[in-house]
């Protein structure tokens, strides 16, 4: 456990360094501040003006709640005057300029798991930091179309039971809990380290009818517990908001699934690689874990367009790289006898 704070972290991260690490501590102040605003209007629920409305559908096709608007509203504000040349947003079907002659970018789903919002389940913010592309007329979505790889820092923030600050700045990962007694966030895991082995996976088992034999076979494995190939029992998992199952696999370990499927708007992924894939990716590896999109890695893959969707694997090294054996050849997996190759615990 440590007692920094967010501020004091940041500060020993651009010690000695370039000034568009500064620039990045300040981003990062920034969407720290406004998180604060969203978690005052998370915590009012349905007494809250901007609770239960909805718009319709934003420009992805997704349901979009008045809460969406107001948070992406909120983040927007707040960032400018800081070094951000363009902003872009899930609430947005174009990046927002700010300042041409800034060096950053920000990438952000401003309230991801809003489905949840009625609920009382733990929601979140995850934001990617990236160098802004300039150039003579160059259109501002050019920037966001930079492999993950290329991000300077990633996060997240929980607003649960603990509001949470889940962040990378490219070595390793951090968490900081708000401290209502301080009033600012403080280090409270140091270079979180997610365990390459696990007996817990996330996802959703509603949709196995849609899913494609290496995800099923995969599940059936695991299902299977003691008495099947994988010769021990697994738990699963299941909450339904990107931001919470990641924060469990970091604190205790896991795998996180969310494949494409045979759904009709499904076969590409549903997450997008740029505000969500993304920055969790860059947050899991800087942990010591591994992000796929079933067999490529998310941070080599090149963006085709901003809201770009994505199939998502991440948590536990090797299960993820389980996870690419059984697309590629799931004979090649060594436990596998014949008497599992042919059927699973839901296939006859």
């Amino acid at each position: 456990m440590s007692g920094a704070t967010l501020q004091a972290y940041l500060a020993s991260c651009t010690a000695n360094r370039d000034d568009i690490a500064t620039d990045v501590a300040a981003v990062i102040q920034r969407l720290a501040t406004a998180a604060l605003d969203v978690r005052k209007l998370v915590n009012q629920g349905t007494l809250g003006t901007a609770f239960n409305g909805t718009r319709g559908s934003n420009t992805d096709g997704d349901l979009q709640k008045d809460l969406d608007v107001v948070c992406d509203d909120l983040f927007l504000s707040c960032l400018q005057g800081a070094p951000v040349a363009c902003y872009a947003s899930e609430e947005l079907e174009n990046p927002v300029l700010l300042d041409p002659n800034a060096r950053l970018a920000v990438a952000i789903d401003p309230l991801d798991g809003s489905s949840n919002i009625d609920t009382n389940v733990s929601i979140g913010t995850v934001f990617s930091i990236l160098p802004a592309i300039k150039g003579p007329g160059l259109d501002p979505v050019h920037t966001f179309l930079q492999p993950g790889s290329c991000q300077l820092a990633a996060g997240f923030f929980v607003y649960g039971p603990q509001t949470a600050l889940v962040l990378t700045v490219g070595r390793g990962t951090e968490i900081f809990i708000f401290s209502s007694r301080l009033g600012c966030f403080v280090q409270g895991y140091k270079s979180v380290n997610i365990a390459e082995r696990t007996s817990e996976f996330a996802i959703n088992m509603s949709n196995y009818r849609h899913w494609e034999e290496a995800i099923r076979l995969y599940v059936d494995d695991c299902l299977a517990g003691v008495e099947g190939p994988r010769e021990r029992d697994f738990n699963m998992r299941w909450i339904a908001s990107l931001v919470a199952d990641t924060y469990r696999i970091l604190i205790r370990g896991g795998i996180f699934l969310y494949p494409s499927d045979g759904r009709k708007g499904y076969s590409q992924g549903r997450l997008r690689l740029v505000y969500e894939a993304n920055p969790i990716a860059f947050i899991v590896e800087n942990a010591g874990g591994s992000a796929t999109n079933s067999v490529t890695r998310i941070l080599d893959l090149v963006p085709e367009n901003l809201h770009q969707r994505v199939p998502l694997i991440f948590g536990s090294r090797r299960e993820v790289a389980r996870i690419a054996r059984y697309h590629v050849d799931p004979n090649m997996i060594g436990e596998r006898a014949p008497l599992f190759g042919k059927r699973g615990l839901f296939r006859a």
